[in-house]
């Protein structure tokens, strides 16, 4: 047997002489002896595929060979060191670089290398892996498999021939017996024949002209089949059906992934916390988890079934029926009726759970794993709510593509509109679901916790920073400048209003906020918002002309403690009167529903309307889905209802359905013609209940009935004064809950002077009312102490408590709807001459004058101040309601508080100025024009970050609110219909670019590492500045392709800059549809800059899904609502600007398009730095 391999000695002496000269790697490496210990340095060399190794660099002869092919090599760890040695030198080894070249062959030991520096190492493995030949390897075992593949082909084509070889045969045998049958029966015919005729044979020339017609014939037929499937093919009913079968599948992928959260949500959440409340000390109860995830386990059960159809049908494609599907889910869907009524109920539950130390770290171990995807249970949780929608969107996609004689599209219209009612049902539970988020988002926030937050009749309305100015004594203000620095930064406050309450916060260092220990929660129903200080007040005056009227005071009188002033400053005129307007409709909402609810008492007379009665204890008015355009032009001036969300819904979305000019023109016949154009059944609610049933008069003032209701008719007394300068000051009480009894229309005089002040007066002989006089010093605290006043409703509506000196005064007959239309319509704050006060309040025409007035103030004093972009782009609507304010203002019969609002609106809206505090970009590039510009290695990543913050900012904010209407950015014509939307993506594209060029400038790979790490930092501090837009305009240009590539450059990052940017991708991530933006955005406080393409996707989903008008021709106000509630929170961030410092050098970099480098450009530039490596 041979042991042995000869070979040629001198050929081998031959390839080691030109691996020593020509060789692929040479070096020094240390190879390991038998010993298991023991190491020899010596020289190597690689030659194609042999590696040799020498006793030294200058020796002629090869002391050993190795043939590396097949091999393969793979780095191990360096051998644990056993002997005791200098500390030095144990560090040396454990430096060295350990790598290992295992043979394909049995029986050959691996050779064990070490070298001493990790980069020679890895060149080593390297050059050994190309060496082995594995790739060509792996190429001709692909090689080989294929040609197996072929093998096998040709041997399936060769028994395919075989067989097709045999079936001819067949058939020609075939052929032959049927010849014989036709010679058979031509015989036969011929016999038959009586008069039998030979006849000379056909002519060769006639057959082959009958073989070339029938040939042609075929020809033809088959031309015109193919034509016929060409045509069909690019027909719009082929691309109908294609786009019909895309929306199938995509459906089918969404129900998948649909079935797959709520597996996860079942079998992550459901479960193991059933398990963790039957443990021995439970986190949970058995309770809460059915209230947190209610019947989702029915709806994973009932969605598996009908993925599980869905699946089945696509095996019959393209004959695949859906409609049957349908109608088996239809009936089952009402399930999801229970999961939305108790949504929120459900939320509730899950926040209250987490006060819990031991629930909290249970869910957050849940949440932390893989499949969740990071999205924490609350996200789980709303998934259902929004299936419906989507199965309408998807049926209406599919209807739009399913031809009118389709087999199933009776069966999907019908799907389509049963899906719809149920959406109708559940319209009212969705629509709540976003602001109990931002009401619970808000709460968590506040380190004390604020438990009003909980109510889910809590409606959020604004947030904003404004500066609380300290008071002393007796209310007024200290002498303070509103430029001081120490105000700004002490007095800064962050204020949220909602429905009820108005909430002032202080923010820490660490970003939380802290309820004010006094007057941190204020009750709206017991504050009076004062929108200018009196005439007659001199610390008020200084006070306008030290804070340039940007103040304005909420005057708080707590039932059981003393009264107190909060005075606030807004950073501009246009939001103090958003805020003030927004603050005195929600006072304008309690007192409606508080005084609905006195005259509905259990006892009264007036029959309480079903739609109103549902919405007395929530604050809220009925909602509105489908009207016609009069119908809501009707609601805006309905009396009988005062709704901030319908004011702001109507004139954010107005002109898709009318015109401004039809708006004022309904608002001018109101105030004109009010008892022509107001409806009558708005009218009925306050007459009601007849002056003329109310016969009893109340003789003893402590009667129960009157301290408990309305049911009979209230004292009136009234005092004549001696002054004609100074108006009368009426109070109401209002009774809003047990304890508050009684309507008291008690007058007092504002006569400085006791004497003009009679003590008592006579009432008329035919009247049962007793003039009862108050006294002049009363007369002096009713303003101080009125605890309910508005821009509205005027501060002589005060309520009183039960029992006063008013009780034992007969009364003249003023029904309870009588003294709601009063209250409502500010009515009774002065006296015209030659008009009787008591006639004039009693007089039901004058109350609805007084009451129609007062809407159309309202409507108007709404609409100028936080819609004033309408009057600056329509000069003439501007006109029109300048004449018609003017026009108010003549009226004799104008109240004083009537008269001063309408001044106050006529201002707002004459202030040319008003916008002068906010910088223009076209303000800005004028001011930049400085003779030498920064450049980017000057500046700090500090002011790059706050002059990128401010020209977002400035471009936001001058996009106008109608250009998000009817997705006009999506238009052929959208430079002309959405200039600034358009404006708005090109500077978003010119910072991307700039921050790549300035990139690619850089030759070496050094400073091109240091500008990436510097934009991050710019990011960062966008971050911190709330310019998320600004995050998504680096982050972006670092993702480009030209920059991306460049991974030599990318190596010379640190890491701590590569984890910074991965932070910030994944905070403004397209994913989920912005999932994460959107809870960093609920969670921080104005100034901020969002990205807006997220805002324009939500739109653009709200457009296409739902249509503006219905069937019927009904405007879809709910659609209306979606879209005004998206341009609330748009231009919430716009109304708040940054206070940041202009620097011309800077905005001149930023703004300078001559550092700009186009795509194309860049990515030459890109593979000049860092070439394709070689395929």
């Amino acid at each position: 047997m041979q042991k042995s391999v000869r070979y040629n000695e001198g050929h081998a002496l031959y390839l080691a002489f030109l691996a020593r000269k020509e060789g692929t790697k040479r070096g020094f490496l240390s190879k390991k002896a038998a010993e298991a210990s023991r190491w020899h340095e010596k020289w190597f060399a690689l030659y194609q595929n042999v590696l040799f190794y020498f006793e030294g660099e200058q020796s002629g002869r090869p002391a050993g060979m190795y043939l590396l092919e097949g091999c393969s090599c793979e780095r191990t760890p360096a051998p644990p060191r056993t002997g005791a040695g200098p500390a030095g030198a144990r560090d040396a080894l454990d430096k060295q670089y350990y790598f290992t070249v295992l043979f394909g062959h049995e029986g050959q030991k691996p050779l064990e290398l070490r070298c001493e520096e990790e980069q020679a190492g890895k060149e080593w493995m390297e050059a050994i892996h190309q060496a082995s030949y594995a790739d060509i390897l792996i190429e001709r075992e692909v090689l080989m498999q294929k040609y197996i593949h072929l093998v096998q082909i040709v041997e399936t084509e060769k028994i395919a021939a075989n067989q097709l070889r045999h079936q001819l045969e067949d058939q020609d045998t075939e052929i032959e017996r049927l010849k014989s049958e036709i010679v058979a029966l031509n015989k036969t015919k011929e016999r038959m024949r009586p008069y039998h005729s030979h006849q000379e044979d056909e002519d060769p020339d006639i057959k082959k002209i009958k073989k070339v017609q029938s040939f042609m014939r075929g020809w033809l037929c088959r031309r015109k089949w193919k034509t016929i499937v060409q045509d069909y093919i690019c027909s719009p009913h082929a691309e109908s059906m294609r786009k019909r079968n895309q929306i199938v599948f995509t459906m089918v992928e969404a129900e998948t992934e649909y079935v797959h959260q709520l597996y996860i949500l079942v079998n992550g959440f459901l479960r193991p916390l059933r398990m963790a409340a039957s443990s021995k000390k439970p986190p949970i109860s058995h309770d809460d988890v059915s209230s947190i995830f209610l019947n989702s386990e029915t709806i994973m059960f009932l969605h598996e079934i009908f993925h599980q159809g869905l699946k089945a049908r696509l095996a019959n494609w393209p004959t695949l029926v859906l409609a049957d599907l349908f109608d088996i889910l239809l009936p089952m869907l009402n399930i999801y009726q229970e999961f939305v009524r108790n949504h929120q109920y459900s939320l509730q539950v899950l926040a209250n759970c987490k006060q819990n130390r031991d629930f909290d770290k249970l869910l957050k171990q849940y949440e932390a794993n893989p499949a969740c995807e990071g999205r924490m249970l609350e996200t789980f949780l709303t998934y259902p709510m929004f299936q419906i929608p989507r199965y309408i969107i998807t049926l209406h996609e599919l209807l739009a593509h399913t031809p009118h004689e389709h087999v199933e599209r009776k069966s999907l219209e019908f799907a389509k509109s049963k899906l719809e009612e149920l959406s109708r049902i559940m319209h009212d539970e969705v629509s709540d679901t976003e602001n109990i988020r931002k009401n619970l988002a808000i709460e968590r926030m506040i380190v004390e916790g604020c438990d009003i937050l909980l109510d889910t009749s809590q409606t959020f309305i604004r947030q904003g920073s404004l500066i609380q100015v300290p008071s002393v004594e007796r209310g007024k203000l200290s002498k303070v400048r509103l430029g001081s620095l120490s105000l700004k930064k002490e007095g800064e406050r962050q204020c949220f209003l909602f429905t009820k309450h108005f909430l002032i916060c202080t923010r820490s260092s660490g970003g939380k906020l802290h309820l004010l220990k006094t007057g941190g929660v204020l009750s709206l129903i017991e504050c009076t918002l004062i929108e200018e200080p009196d005439a007659s007040d001199d610390d008020s005056k200084g006070s306008g002309h030290m804070f340039g009227h940007l103040d304005f005071k909420i005057v708080v009188e707590p039932p059981d403690a003393a009264p107190f002033t909060v005075v606030l400053l807004a950073p501009s005129r246009q939001e103090k009167a958003a805020w003030m307007s927004d603050i005195s409709q929600c006072v304008d909402n309690i007192r409606c529903n508080g005084l609905m609810t006195i005259v509905f008492e259990e006892n009264s007379k007036v029959t309480v309307p079903h739609m109103i009665n549902k919405t007395l204890n929530s604050c809220k008015v009925p909602q509105i889905r489908y009207a016609s355009v009069e119908r809501l032009l009707e609601r805006l001036t309905d009396l009988r209802f005062l709704s901030i969300d319908f004011l702001n819904t109507f004139l954010h979305t107005y002109r898709i359905f009318t015109t401004a000019a039809v708006v004022l023109a309904k608002l001018s016949d109101i105030y004109k013609r009010p008892f022509t154009s107001i409806p009558v059944r708005s009218l009925e609610l306050f007459f009601a209940a007849s002056p003329n049933n109310r016969g009893e008069h109340m003789v003893d003032g402590k009667s129960p009935r009157l301290c408990r209701k309305f049911s009979s008719p209230p004292p009136l007394a009234v005092s004549r004064t001696s002054s004609p300068v100074r108006a009368r000051k009426l109070s109401l009480t209002s009774s809003l809950n047990s304890r508050i009894g009684a309507l008291d229309l008690t007058t007092s005089s504002s006569s400085s002077s006791p004497t003009s002040h009679s003590p008592t007066a006579s009432p008329p002989p035919h009247t049962a009312a007793v003039l009862d006089s108050a006294p002049a010093d009363r007369a002096g605290d009713s303003t101080e102490l009125s605890p309910c006043r508005s821009p509205s409703t005027p501060r002589h509506l005060r309520y009183r408590q039960p029992g006063g000196q008013a009780a034992d005064s007969p009364h003249c007959s003023v029904s309870p709807a009588s003294a709601f239309a009063i209250a409502t319509a500010a009515a009774g704050h002065g006296s015209p001459p030659g008009f009787n006060n008591t006639e004039r309040t009693c007089d039901k025409e004058f109350i609805i004058r007084r009451t129609a007035t007062n809407r159309v103030l309202n409507v108007l004093r709404h609409w100028v101040s936080k819609h004033a972009q309408d009057f600056e782009l329509n000069n003439e609507l501007k006109m029109n309601v300048l004449n018609l304010l003017e026009e108010v203002l003549r009226d004799p019969d104008l109240l004083p508080q009537e008269r001063k609002a309408t001044a106050n609106i006529l201002r707002a809206l004459s202030q040319d100025d008003q916008d002068d505090i906010h910088l223009k970009l076209e303000d800005i590039i004028q001011m930049t024009d400085c003779p030498k510009a920064e450049c980017f290695e000057t500046l700090s990543a500090m002011e790059l970050a706050e002059q990128i913050t401010l020209l977002d900012h400035v471009v936001f904010r001058s996009i106008p609110y109608e250009e998000f209407l009817g997705q006009g950015w999506m238009k052929l014509d959208k430079n002309e219909r959405t200039p600034y939307i358009m404006k708005t993506s090109q500077h978003f594209n010119e910072m991307s670019n700039l921050v790549a060029s300035q990139i690619m400038n850089y030759a070496d790979i050094s400073s091109r590492a240091n500008a990436i790490e510097k934009w991050v930092a710019v990011a960062d501090i966008c971050r911190c500045l709330h310019n998320y837009n600004g995050v998504l305009e680096i982050t972006a240009a670092l993702n480009r392709s030209a920059i991306y590539r460049l991974k030599k450059t990318w190596a010379k990052v640190s890491k701590q800059t590569k984890a910074l940017m991965e932070k910030l991708q994944k905070t403004v991530s397209s994913e989920g549809r912005f999932k994460n933006l959107r809870e960093t955005l609920k969670n921080c406080n104005p100034p901020a800059v969002p990205y807006l393409g997220m805002y324009l996707t939500d739109l653009a989903f709200i457009e296409e899904g739902t249509p503006n008008f219905t069937e019927e021709g009904l405007v879809n106000f709910s659609k209306m609502r979606m879209i005004s509630h998206i341009i609330r929170e748009i231009r919430q961030f716009q109304q708040t600007a940054y206070r940041i410092d202009q620097q011309p050098k800077v905005i001149q970099y930023l703004l300078d398009k001559a550092l700009i480098i186009d795509e194309d450009t860049l990515y030459e530039l890109s593979l000049k730095i860092e070439p394709r490596l070689p395929a």
